[in-house]
């Protein structure tokens, strides 16, 4: 069914549309939820934690009343946990894990951990300090998840921190590029206000190479951090990419983060290309924002599709049709103004170096969908002019590190996050790169450490 369809969409409703969809629970709901809860000793859903938050343990102080306790658990555990209850697939991890399961539901641990961090958002609290000065510098390049999560560590282990951010806010992807209506950017502001309260300078509307050079980077710090996620949109390829009416996903999403929204989609026939979930955030926001019909088009079918079960379930609800074993070929315009997009059928052949099947069009069957307005969701760039700048190995901008140090080529450069994600490297989620961030940290504490005690 279609939450959308018969809502009249006005200039006013745009803002409320964007409103968190998911509401949060009541303390009778929260107290009820909590009092399921098993408590197990050595908890399968603490393992499928990318973070390891004590599960068990942040459930039982939210029974006893004790929500800054609470907070702390997951905060502790997960620097961006606030995000993270909101974003993360907890069907598949710590909910996907609750040994309730085989008898009834699993423990709503998602919806839990979002009632903690609110109480803790509501009532300002600050849950950490920093450490003792140990006189130590470290440069973050990056405020997303894993930047911030290095940053809180180091910070409480008495390292002098800066974060260097070329947007006009930290918080990164939480903050710029998942969609209101999941993640408000207020939650995100909080996490990024946790990480400044422990005297982490982070110097926004700063590029490095740009504003600073990688020479003061490295003479100016006992380390640094590689943590820059990914880019935008790669182009398609494909003729009449540069008309009115072409959006990169990732700014599409972006732009509907802070007001003015775009009032031009109302009514408008939108098609997205690429079946990710941020080509998913792209097609709910293209609903939110009142276009009358929207479609996602993709090249293979739902079985290779990359984005959630719960974001493909989403979009459907909202009325998103799917366009299975369909290549754009061509975007068609006039007077320089998307008015349609040529396609073509596939079919999938045999298996590529990735071992997924190869789509391969089928001849004749051409077709041309009526558009007004194109959204491209087929993966990120990368920084590598960055990347190569500081001299690092790296594979089409996928950074090569030590997975047990996160040191990169360079042994005083470390990377985490988007940045190494791929080649068998983490997995590209909020919740990796904050644990990546975390461990990052104590990775350069011990660096930093050893040589220390080398020296004396």
């Amino acid at each position: 069914m279609n939450r959308m369809k018969n809502k009249t969409i006005s200039l006013q409703d745009l803002s409320a549309n964007f409103s968190e969809i998911e509401p949060p629970l009541t303390e009778k709901e929260a107290m009820d939820e909590a009092n399921r809860c098993l408590y197990c000793y050595d908890a399968p859903c603490i393992t499928a934690c990318p973070t390891d938050i004590n599960i068990p343990s942040f459930i039982k102080k939210i029974a006893s009343g004790n929500m800054k306790g609470s907070a702390r658990v997951i905060m502790e555990a997960n620097p961006v946990g606030a995000s993270c209850a909101r974003v993360c697939p907890t069907e598949e991890l710590c909910e996907g894990a609750c040994v309730l399961n085989d008898a009834s539901l699993p423990i709503m641990i998602g919806n839990l951990q979002r009632h903690a961090t609110n109480w803790a958002i509501k009532n300002n609290e600050q849950l950490f300090k920093a450490g003792r000065a140990n006189g130590k510098k470290v440069a973050i390049i990056g405020g997303g998840p894993a930047g911030l999560s290095a940053a809180r560590e180091l910070a409480r282990l008495g390292y002098q921190v800066t974060i260097f951010e070329a947007k006009e806010k930290a918080g990164g992807l939480d903050t710029y590029g998942i969609v209101s209506f999941r993640l408000p950017q207020e939650v995100s502001l909080w996490e990024v206000e946790q990480v400044e309260k422990l005297g982490v300078e982070i110097r926004t509307n700063t590029t490095v190479g740009k504003d600073i050079s990688v020479t003061e980077m490295k003479e100016g710090y006992d380390a640094v951090v590689l943590a820059i996620g990914m880019a935008k949109v790669p182009m398609l390829g494909i003729e009449g990419e540069d008309a009115d009416g072409v959006y990169d996903a990732i700014e599409f999403v972006e732009s509907t983060k802070t007001p003015p929204l775009d009032e031009s989609f109302i009514g408008k026939k939108v098609a997205i290309i690429g079946a990710g979930n941020t080509a998913i955030d792209a097609a709910t926001c293209s609903v939110r924002l009142g276009a009358g019909n929207v479609k996602m088009l993709y090249r293979r079918t739902e079985a290779e599709m990359s984005a959630y079960e719960f974001e493909y379930e989403f979009a459907k609800q909202d009325g998103v049709e799917f366009r299975w074993l369909t290549q754009p070929t061509k975007i068609v315009t006039e007077n320089g103004k998307v008015t349609g997009l040529q396609c073509v059928r596939m079919e999938l052949g045999e298996a590529d170096a990735s071992g997924r099947r190869r789509p391969v069009p089928i001849e004749g069957s051409t077709f041309t969908l009526d558009v007004d307005a194109v959204i491209k969701a087929i993966g990120q760039t990368r920084y590598i002019q960055l990347i190569e700048a500081f001299g690092l190995e790296h594979h089409n901008g996928t950074v090569k590190v030590n997975l047990e140090t996160y040191q990169t080529s360079d042994p005083d450069v470390y990377a985490a996050g988007d940045v190494i994600f791929g080649d068998g490297q983490g997995e590209a989620m909020v919740v990796t790169a904050a644990q990546q961030g975390k461990l990052t940290a104590y990775s350069i504490h011990k660096q930093l450490g050893e040589k220390a005690i080398e020296s004396a």
